[in-house]
Formats: structure tokens, sequence, C-alpha cells
């Protein structure tokens, strides 16, 4: 209960740090949670914290426990800092923990928003209004995982990688896409990233299905770009973009690209979504684990705290989200407060109580 006599709600949410700087800017999303729920007084985080990734892979020759999914199942939401570091193989951190999640948990939906808040940080000459959401495939596609080896160790061996896309995958994602694109907050645009031209089978079948979802939303306007020439477009006119669906491979590299339009991966933010809630879904930031500079408390949390505030928005906490978003809208301009990667002298620890003394003042606003 809290002090008028309402009863609170409690939000289970597990917390995967992982490897690198995702400790780090795991840290202040969490703390950036409980403040907000403390100051509301509405809510109560339940927080439990797994040391899965490469450093329990080093000591167990696993990335997590065989019954990790069945650990995860009773919570809410997860929260993901990053995975991967030297010393164990991309392929492995990634798909032994990563992709493990997504595909087990059926979270289709890979949500990335990319919008530039401060015009500073666009690397673009002329100012551009940036506001685009991709809706990414995110069990199957290029990322499903089948194919072989063949032929080791002679003059023919061979590596087959297969791409797979099934007509319940590509209805589900394509229309979840139509759906948010009629969201008020979007502009009733649908692009789709595609490379018929080439991949004869793959494509052409994912071009048929967007042909078909689309003609359920004749209100919403379409578009079809090859996977190149939405690349171009992006640098030279992202403003005609609104919401893009694309498969697993081409929406995470273009999402790259979309980061560095906003400022930097620094700034992007990323959901995996279940949106049947028959699993949690995973909330966590587009960037990786930057070993580089881990320990050294200037990674940008900025994306991590964004990600969680994509969180409460999945878990109707719309508010809160909000406020969220505004407070890391202004931080975006007080740049010399920010972390070295935008220019700033600030760490990951003082942008998180930055984001936090903004909050503070905008919720007594609303208060």
């Amino acid at each position: 209960m809290n002090s008028w006599g309402y009863k609170m709600k409690k939000y289970k949410i597990a917390v995967i740090p992982g490897d690198g700087i995702g400790i780090e800017v795991a840290a202040e999303a969490v703390k950036t949670l409980d403040f907000v729920s403390n100051i509301s007084k509405e809510l109560f985080f339940d927080f439990t914290f797994y040391d899965w990734g490469c450093t329990y892979f080093l000591e167990h020759g696993k990335m997590m426990p065989e019954n990790a999914l069945e650990t995860l199942k009773g919570f809410d939401a997860i929260l993901l800092g990053a995975v991967g570091f030297p010393g164990v193989p991309d392929h492995v951190s990634l798909r032994d923990l990563l992709l493990k999640i997504r595909q087990g948990f059926d979270e289709y939906v890979n949500l990335r928003p990319v919008k530039l808040l401060n015009p500073e940080f666009s690397p673009l000459k002329e100012f551009h209004n940036i506001d685009m959401v991709f809706v990414r495939e995110n069990c199957e596609g290029e990322y499903s995982g089948k194919g072989s080896f063949e032929n080791a160790n002679s003059v023919d061996e061979t590596a087959l990688q297969t791409s797979v896309f099934t007509r319940k995958g590509c209805e589900r994602i394509i229309r979840y896409a139509f759906e948010l694109a009629m969201s008020p907050e979007r502009n009733r645009h649908v692009t789709s990233i595609t490379k018929s031209n080439a991949l004869n089978y793959s494509m052409v079948f994912w071009d048929k299905i967007f042909e078909e979802v689309s003609r359920e939303y004749p209100l919403v306007k379409t578009s079809k770009l090859h996977v190149d020439a939405a690349s171009m477009f992006m640098i030279q006119h992202p403003e005609r973009f609104d919401v893009v669906v694309a498969s697993n491979l081409f929406g995470d590299i273009l999402t790259d690209l979309g980061a560095a339009l906003q400022g930097g991966l620094g700034f992007a933010a990323g959901a995996n979504i279940n949106p049947a809630g028959n699993f949690p879904s995973m909330f966590e930031p587009v960037h990786g684990s930057a070993p580089e500079i881990a320990g050294k408390n200037i990674a940008n949390p900025i994306a991590m705290i964004w990600s969680s505030a994509m969180m409460l928005d999945f878990l109707g906490e719309t508010y809160l989200s909000n406020i969220i978003e505004e407070a890391i809208n202004d931080v975006s301009y007080k740049i010399k407060s920010l972390t070295p990667d935008c220019g700033g002298n600030g760490t990951t620890e003082s942008v998180g109580r930055l984001i936090r003394d903004i909050i503070n003042i905008k919720m007594d606003e609303n208060i």
C-alpha cells in the first residue's frame, strides 16, 4: 500500500547486465526505474539480477544455465545491458544468450526508434526531421540459425547459411508495422525494406505478403525500397521515413545507420517484444559491450535508460515512460555534461543522475 492506501502495482523485472559497459549502463537504468517508482508511489519494481554472459561462459562453458528460459518465464519483463567480450566468439555470445531468449520467448518484434533529439548531434550538413521507428522481424529470416558446413578441410569446403521466411512470421511483423503506423504519434506511412531483385525467393515472398497485408490498411501510405537504396535515402532524405518494416538482417544493419543519424549508438534504444504477452519481453540498447571503455565510467547510459522507458510503455506505464523520454530529450541539450562520445566531460553515473534530476523537476511540475 502507498501512503494514500492504494494498492501499489508490482513488476518483477529480470536484469541481465551482461558484459563490459552493459554492467554500467544497466545500473543507471535500474536506478532510474527505482527513482520514478519512489516518486510516483504507485508502482514498485522487484529486480532480480543474473550474472549471465561471457564471464559466466568462461567459468561454466555456456552463456547462461540450461534452465534460463524457465527461470525468466515468471518475470514481467527483462532488462539486458550488453553481451560480448574478448575470449568468447561473437557467434557464441550472441546466439547462446540474446538470440536464444528472443527466439525462445517468441519476441518477434524488434522495435528500434531512430529519433534525433538535439540537431547538434546530426552528422548531416542540413537539418532534417529524423523521427522513424524500425519494426524488425526478430525470430527467423537470415538469423534463423539454419545451415551447414560441407566438405570440411577440402578445396570444396562450403558454408551454407539458410534464411527462413514463413508466411506466419512475415504476416505478423508486417501487420504489427501497419498497426503501429495507425497510432496517433505516427504518420500513417510504412516503408518495406526488400532486395527482391537479387533474393529471388525470400524477398519476393516478403514483397508478396507486404502487398497482401497493405490492402487491409487503405489509410496507410506504403513504400518499398531495396535495402541499398534505403541506406542512401536515410542519409539524403531521412524525413521520408516513418514506420519501417524489415527482415532480421536488413533491420539490424539499417538501425546502426539510424543510430549514427541520431548521434551514435549511445542514443539507440531497443525492445524485443512478445505482443501476445505469452512470455516476458526484453529491453536492451542497440550498442554492444564496448570492452575498450568498460570500467572507465564513460559509457553513455542514455540508450539503456531510453530502453527502460520503452519497457514502462509496454507495461502500460505510459506517463512515466513519457517523463523519462522528455528528460532524455532535455539532457541531450546539456552537451558539456554528457559523456565523451557526445563531446562532454560527464560520466556514466553523472549523466544518469542528471536525467533523474530532470525527472524529479518534471514530476514535481505535474503533481
